[in-house]
This record gives structure tokens, C-alpha cells and sequence, in this order.
């Protein structure tokens, strides 16, 4: 079977799997998703665990994404530079079989910054081609390592990493906070005060500190804490002030939120607050 009768799009990341059977149509007819992210595939064994997507979703062509084309996934795929757009990755995309294409990452470089990504290019200029995004905005990727990106005529012009969600969990699971961030993390007002705090105050190391010591004095809730903590996290973000909105009214609107799966959206909809 050819690539104009469906073919398998995957994305797989570092830890999970997803992989979607497409039609001749362009129409999603069936899809999974597991725990057997690169990590888990052992030397030699993406071919094995190739084949176990075909006997799940069909004998059809692959379009693999994610960190699979990473130098710990099945074959290391080079990064395009920003500015990059759809057409960009297609001329760049690594054959590592007959029927098996990688989507290429992106990389940003610029005044001794570095940033990459590998997967969430692919769900960006998705969603711009859906029309779900504006092409001259800049769009909040929520994840363990948030996305601040920046679109201009439909290319990722550039993009900031915060590891925002990375550093919540070690926090909540070691060092003198874990004993408070065990209460469920909501956009209440403990955690809309805190973000506020933090997009004017960068002080964010001590900051965490004082999560502890206004308990302890009776200025806050136990309860209140891992809100409080994830509101001064992500409202310490440099993109709330520092990346750039544009020079004209159409690229200074607010931020989109992209909200790539369902399960991730109550994560996600803490950045609208």
C-alpha cells in the first residue's frame, strides 16, 4: 500500500506513544497510545516495535515525529533553523526505511541563546494549517518543557523553553517544599496571586522559599501551596515579558494557548488565567 491510500502518523516522545491511522481522505479512522516511548525500545528494537504499530493500525507507510528522530530514538534526525515552516521539514524529512519517514525538530539560535524541539513543531503547524492558531502570534505550548513560540507568516520565527512542569515535580518531590505540594494544583486565587506577583517581581528562587515560611506564619493555606508554587513558576516565565509581540496592533494580541491533548488541558488552562 502506498502513501495516497493512508498512511500511520506517530508521535513518539520520550516517554509515551501515540500513533494514528490516516485514510486516503486525510480522516483519522483509529488510533493508540502507550507507555513505550523511546526510552523503553531497547538497542536494536525500533524495527520490532515499527512492526507492532503496523499489526495495531495496518501495513501502511510511517510519518514518525518526536524525540524517535532524537540521538536516543531510532535514527538522529538534524534540526532545521528557525525560521521554519511546514515546507521546511518536509525538504528536510530523514528516511530510515523504505516506508519510514522523520519529521525533522527545530532549533533557534541567536546572541548565544540555544533552544530545540522535537515533536511539538508538528502539532504547531498542524494546528496553524487547521486554522487554529494565528500565524502572526505567539502561541503558549503547555508541557514538562512549556514552548513560548513565536509565528510569523506561518513559520516558527522563534521560540523560548521554560521547564516550567520539570521543575514544579522536583520541587514537589524533593527538598524542603514535597511535605506542601501534596493538595491538587487549581487557577484559584492563591495561584492567580502568585503568577501576578512573579510577572512583576523576578525573584523567583526566593519566592519558592516564602512558600513555606507564609505557611508556617499563618499567612497562607497548607492547601493553597502547590497552587501557589505552579502560579509562581509559570508567571516567572520570561515570555510574559520578553518575548516579542510585534510592532502593529494584529501581532500584539494575547497569546494563543495550544492545547494539544485532552488529557493535558487542566495543565493547560492554567496559562489562561
Amino acid at each position: 500500500m502506498g502513501w495516497s491510500d493512508g498512511f500511520i502518523a506517530v508521535d513518539w516522545g520520550t516517554t509515551n506513544r501515540r500513533a494514528y491511522r490516516i485514510d486516503g481522505s486525510g480522516k483519522c479512522v483509529d488510533e493508540f497510545e502507550d507507555h513505550k516511548g523511546v526510552l523503553s525500545i531497547p538497542e536494536g528494537g525500533f524495527s520490532a516495535a515499527i512492526g507492532e504499530i503496523r499489526q495495531r493500525l495496518g501495513d501502511l507507510p510511517l510519518l514518525l515525529a518526536g524525540m524517535i528522530g532524537s540521538n536516543r530514538g531510532w535514527k538522529e534526525v538534524p534540526y532545521v533553523p528557525c525560521p521554519a515552516g511546514l515546507d521546511d521539514l518536509v525538504a528536510a524529512l530523514v528516511w530510515a526505511g523504505e516506508r519510514e519517514a522523520i519529521v525533522p525538530g527545530v532549533s533557534f539560535l541567536s546572541d548565544g541563546r540555544a533552544d530545540v524541539m522535537r515533536g511539538e513543531e508538528v502539532q504547531l503547524l498542524g494546528a496553524l494549517a487547521a486554522g487554529s492558531i494565528d500565524p502572526m502570534g505567539l502561541v503558549c505550548h503547555p508541557g514538562t518543557h512549556n514552548k513560548w513560540v513565536v509565528l510569523r507568516h506561518g513559520k516558527i520565527r522563534e521560540f523560548r523553553t521554560v521547564m516550567t512542569g520539570e521543575l514544579f515535580n522536583l520541587l514537589k518531590e524533593h527538598g524542603i517544599l514535597s511535605d506542601f505540594l501534596t493538595g491538587k494544583v487549581e487557577a484559584n486565587d492563591a495561584f492567580k496571586n502568585a503568577a501576578r506577583h512573579a510577572i512583576d517581581c523576578e525573584e523567583l528562587t526566593a519566592d519558592l522559599f516564602t512558600v513555606r515560611a507564609r505557611i508556617l506564619l499563618g499567612q497562607a493555606r497548607k492547601e493553597d501551596a502547590a497552587s501557589y508554587t505552579s502560579g509562581l513558576l509559570i508567571g516567572s516565565s520570561p515570555a510574559f515579558r520578553k518575548l516579542p509581540r510585534g510592532s502593529n496592533e494584529r501581532e500584539r494580541t494575547p497569546p494563543s494557548l495550544f492545547e494539544p491533548m485532552p488529557a493535558d488541558r487542566d495543565h493547560s488552562r492554567r496559562y489562561a488565567w
